[in-house]
């Protein structure tokens, strides 16, 4: 009888489950999807009991048709930056204030009063942003005092999960060093960022490596999950340091894009890395001993999808008619409007924005608009302007040293089109690897596999992946695409007042 992996890849849209084979092989994925819930513009929520049902779910299907006892172990990939106050016996006492959450922004300023911003960098690697879970948790403490009262432990989205799994209370080093209150240097919790929130140290779960085997699981859930209780609970890591790890991105130096709802450039260094701008977040990696340095965007493929929703109605109909995806017709669309996108700028601030901005009043908006633009002007124009953001953090990250190259990877980058419009518009080759959605579910397996015994070292995930096709820039668009840059700069910093004004409205 084979023996195997799971790994769940708990997502913004949904959980992945894959099943591998302890041979590296990706036996069978099944993803269950759930909602969230925007409001009140910056708000951004989900329910714990639609992640937990997905799980269950996911699971079921991926080993209906092996033996249960033939799982040894179950790791996880997922979201950051969540914020979920649970009581003694692990209960949900509220939604989930998700990463695309901006509504602590109060809660920002009152932090970086009482430490600073520079000293709050230098401590977490991270700047102040709304985005964080401390951040949310005071702003839980400031609006939801009974809820605050009765919560037993914050805890991140994977590490629901594994409380609903085992009972314990727990996260790794590189989820909470996302969560701006992370010593990222000495992987504690920061009796100073904490003090100055005024939040109760006790309230944070317990710090653990992502390989540490955190228990088995226990009868009621072996029951839910169609498993064992002899099947290991390993902790594993944040979808970015995940994300690295699933790109074979294990040695100081190497460089990646990973482009999914939201999006990053990223890469794994021996050492913290702090750019000269706070630009750059810097977490703390899966691998231990090692960093990721990173930029992160908010609204990449969640760009892509807003276009579609708005405008495509009639791609939807002709997708269907052919059973083809609706984004392979509007890629159609993209090829029929040249580089460029006829002078027409998107920028795409459309839930806030973290890195390169740090703006969580801006706002989406098209730019030079005139009337010989058309709908496939605007959907490309979508692509260049995530691409351009992410230029920006590109940049950054060349304070380290020269980038000519990236690994590829993420669901987003799954087409031809999108993928070379990045190569375009960055002007670097991209390598994308053969299963970009996987990369973070085989990222978790090798984090389970390691955990549970199976595997010796994380140089095993190159058995897991591969390149599958590279990307060279054209050089004839490099004119087109300074000009459009330097456009893309300036619209930005036209309309920072008006964001301050729309904030204040």
């Amino acid at each position: 009888m084979g023996k195997y992996l799971i790994a769940h890849d708990l997502g913004t849209s949904g959980d992945k489950a894959s099943l591998f084979s302890t041979e590296g092989t990706l036996v069978k994925s099944y993803t269950a999807s759930y909602e969230t819930q925007y409001f009140h513009k910056n708000c951004a929520e989900q329910n714990t009991e639609d992640w937990w049902q997905a799980v269950c779910t996911a699971t079921r299907e991926i080993t209906k048709d092996i033996e249960p006892e033939a799982v040894l172990g179950i790791s996880f990939s997922s979201q950051m930056q969540a914020c979920i106050a649970v009581d003694r016996n692990g209960n949900a006492l509220r939604p989930v204030m998700i990463w695309a959450d901006q509504r602590a922004g109060k809660q920002v300023n009152d932090l970086v009063g009482k430490v600073g911003e520079t000293r709050m960098y230098e401590i977490n690697g991270h700047r102040p942003s709304a985005s964080y879970s401390i951040e949310k948790l005071m702003w839980i403490k400031e609006h939801e005092p009974d809820i605050y009262q009765n919560t037993y432990k914050m805890l991140l989205a994977k590490d629901y999960i594994i409380c609903r799994l085992t009972g314990a209370f727990v996260t790794d080093y590189s989820e909470a060093s996302g969560t701006d209150a992370f010593d990222l240097k000495e992987l504690k919790w920061s009796e100073e960022i904490l003090k100055a929130a005024g939040i109760e140290e006790g309230k944070m779960p317990e710090l653990h490596a992502s390989t540490d085997v955190i228990g088995s699981l226990t009868e009621k859930a072996a029951e839910e999950l169609g498993l064992t209780t002899s099947t290991k609970v390993v902790c594993g890591g944040g979808d970015g340091p995940c994300s690295a790890l699933g790109a074979g991105s294990t040695q100081d130096g190497q460089m990646f894009l990973s482009y999914g709802t939201s999006a990053w450039i990223a890469g794994t260094s021996d050492e913290v890395f702090l750019d000269k701008d706070r630009t750059l977040i810097c977490f703390g990696h899966v691998i231990p001993g090692k960093y990721m340095p990173c930029g992160t965007m908010q609204a990449a493929g969640s760009s892509y999808s807003y276009i579609r929703h708005a405008l495509c109605k009639e791609e939807e109909a002709v997708a269907e008619k052919e059973g083809v995806s609706v984004y392979e017709v509007m890629n159609r669309l993209v090829e029929a409007s040249p580089a460029g996108a006829k002078g027409m700028i998107f920028l795409p601030y459309l839930v806030g924005e973290r890195s390169p901005r740090w703006n969580p009043d801006t706002s989406g908006s098209f730019l030079g608009i005139r009337m010989e633009h058309e709908k496939c002007d605007y959907i490309r124009a979508v692509l260049e302007g995530v691409a351009m953001n992410l230029g920006i953090i590109l940049e950054k990250q060349r304070e380290r040293g020269k980038i000519s190259e990236l690994i590829l990877t993420g669901g987003g980058a799954k087409g031809d089109v999108l993928s070379q419009t990045l190569a375009d518009v960055l002007g670097v080759k991209l390598h994308r690897l053969d299963h970009v959605e996987t990369a973070t579910s085989v990222a978790a397996a090798v984090i389970a596999g390691i955990g549970v015994g199976v595997f010796d070292d994380f140089s095993v995930v190159d058995q897991f992946v591969k390149k599958e096709k590279t990307f060279t820039p054209h050089e004839e668009y490099k004119e087109i695409y300074d000009r459009q840059k330097k456009l893309f700069e300036k619209g930005y910093k036209c309309l920072v007042d008006y964001y301050k004004v729309d904030a204040q409205i």
